[in-house]
């Protein structure tokens, strides 16, 4: 297979993890006989840094006419820091998203078995816990209208949903629980929000197409609580906007690090695939960010393409790394591994799945290894 994919890089740790993911394609391409061919264009900060927009119509262009998108992270200081800045690195990711007509963002939870100490949360309480989040990617508090008074005292942000929006990510969400544990969790704040009432009102009639899957609902608060103290209780959880933004962040500590959590962002004929974590500024160039989120989105992008077998062959991967420790300070503060080391390990394992010799196994194990 042949796929042409639009690689935005974009600010801080984001360049670093997104050169691993490549050469994680890029030896699976060499095994599978696939040919990856990437193309590179600016976005957020370092697009206004050098053109004056965070979404260049270059880098529009390219994403139209790719058949994916690989993102890696927007976001820096001097604009989060600025309450008075017009442009931010922001507003090209949400710019893209409407463009692209990714509507449906989809983020896994499930933690591995060797980290399952990692986590902040008892062993007990994550252990088995396997939820996917479907966050609505268009509407809401991010794309309605924003207001600010003359004196800039008063603001306001307008959350508004309509029935299609919300009826096309609900019929995603309960084909995926289809195929999983038969089960839709609707989380809104239906007590309080006239959206969150519509919300249920057409869930409840989208769910009358799906009747073997199991419908309920939780306030946003309760949710939240839900997903510390009892995680395992979830299948598909399907929310709007900024709820589905927050919640997924919470859940990431449950696989025990942000730097696990991949995410993939559809629309009708778009894709898009990213970690969930930030540009993480302080970290950039440092060689501590950890790159498996960003390898994990390509699995997803493979899985996508209907490339089981080779995102197979990316997550065992994955989870070698782990096995061995080789992983990166998130994970293991004492590590001797950095983020091009796991990166490194991640492809030759792709490539070698059969001949473990390229590294010494004890050494692996205390972080003194090299990687050839």
């Amino acid at each position: 297979m042949n796929l042409k994919i639009a690689v935005l890089s974009g600010d801080g740790i984001g360049p670093e993890v997104i050169l691993q993911a490549k050469k994680a394609l890029y030896a699976i391409g060499v095994v599978y006989d696939h040919e990856f061919i990437f193309e590179d264009a600016l976005i957020g900060a370092v697009a206004i840094d050098k053109t004056g927009t965070p979404l260049p119509e270059q880098t529009l262009n390219l994403c139209l006419n790719t058949d994916a998108v690989l993102f890696g992270a927007i976001g820096d200081p001097k604009y989060d820091n600025n309450p008075d800045a017009k442009v931010r690195p922001e507003q090209g990711l949400l710019r893209l998203r409407q463009e692209l007509g990714l509507f449906a963002n989809i983020r896994p939870i499930k933690p591995y078995k060797t980290l399952l100490d990692s986590s902040p949360l008892k062993r007990e309480i994550i252990e088995g816990a396997d939820f996917i989040i479907f966050r609505e990617l268009t509407g809401g508090a991010y794309f309605g209208e924003k207001k600010l008074n003359e004196s800039g005292t008063i603001a306001s942000d307008l959350l508004e949903y309509s029935e299609e929006e919300i009826t096309r990510i609900a019929h995603l969400a309960f084909k995926s629980a289809q195929n999983r544990k038969n089960k839709v969790t609707v989380v809104d704040k239906a007590n309080v929000l006239e959206t969150s009432r519509l919300w249920r009102k057409v869930v409840k009639k989208v769910s009358e197409n799906y009747p073997d899957v199991a419908l309920d609902f939780l306030f946003v608060d309760n949710a939240a609580m839900q997903i510390i103290v009892n995680p395992r209780q979830f299948d598909v959880i399907l929310t709007e906007n900024l709820f589905g933004d927050i919640l997924s962040d919470e859940a990431s500590v449950i696989t025990g690090s942000i730097g696990l959590s991949a995410s993939a962002s559809f629309g009708t004929s778009n894709a898009l695939f990213e970690p969930i974590h930030g540009s993480y500024p302080t970290a950039k160039g440092k060689n501590i960010a950890n790159p498996i989120a960003c390898i994990l989105s390509a699995a997803m992008l493979l899985e996508h393409f209907g490339l089981h077998e080779e995102a197979k062959k990316m997550h065992e991967a994955v989870e070698k790394s782990i096995e061995y420790n080789v992983v990166t300070m998130d994970l293991n503060p004492g590590t001797g591994f950095g983020t091009n080391e796991v990166g490194e390990f991640i492809s030759n394992y792709i490539l070698n799945k059969d001949d473990l010799l390229y590294f010494n196994d004890v050494n692996v194990h205390i972080g003194q290894s090299t990687i050839f």
